[in-house]
């Protein structure tokens, strides 16, 4: 299993404006995150991604409260073998000050099961995005002024777990501050068999 920062993705939650955005201020919330989520993409995966589009049919708007807007959206880039690779990204837009609070960026990569013979994981009840969401949370109630929060879709292995349950774990990397360094992470969390429920969640620096 791969070690290396090679990662899709960041978290973080955000607010907005009470009242509804007027098309210039969706235009511009829109514009500025999409931008912010390039910059990331190329951050985290350097030459390996190229000719970054934003599928406008997927993006949403959702007003919070106070002054900023949430924006959530689909992608795609160009890895470094020319493959196109789909993503998912969030954004945090301040109609205020027109900056972008944080993102959300990750790989719509798959799931491998770790090697065993006898176990077959059932994937239909494992979410890499409640999991991934789920500790982005966690990082963020620890480090209340986290920049980024990045997933790596190529690291995420099932194991077993305890109870039947199946354990999705992945190494991932966290920017504690805006202007600090990226600290790598791992981390897992526990599904229920059948009903897919997320029942553990933990997240090691």
């Amino acid at each position: 299993m791969k070690t290396t920062l090679l990662f899709p993705a960041i978290a973080l939650v955000c607010s907005s404006v009470a009242h509804a955005a007027t098309p210039a201020d969706a235009a511009k919330a829109a514009e500025s995150c999409e931008a912010a989520v390039t910059e990331t993409i190329k951050e985290m995966r350097g030459r390996d991604a190229s000719d970054v589009q934003f599928q406008k049919d997927k993006r949403m708007l959702s007003p919070t409260t106070g002054e900023e807007t949430d924006v959530k959206g689909a992608g795609r880039y160009r890895n470094s073998v020319g493959a196109s690779a789909p993503f998912t990204y969030g954004c945090a837009y301040n109609s205020k000050t027109g900056a972008t609070s944080g993102i959300v960026f990750r790989d719509a990569g798959g799931l491998r099961a770790s090697e065993g013979k006898e176990w077959q994981p059932d994937l239909m009840s494992v979410s890499p995005e409640a999991c991934e969401t789920a500790v982005a949370a966690t990082l963020k109630s620890k480090h209340p002024r986290v920049g980024r929060i990045a997933f790596g879709s190529d690291s995420r292995q099932l194991r077993p777990a305890p109870g039947g349950r199946a354990s999705l774990e992945g190494i991932g990397a966290v920017q504690r501050a805006p202007g600090m360094n990226l600290v790598q992470f791992n981390y897992r969390c526990e599904f229920e068999p059948g009903n897919g429920k997320l029942v553990a969640v933990q997240a090691f620096e």
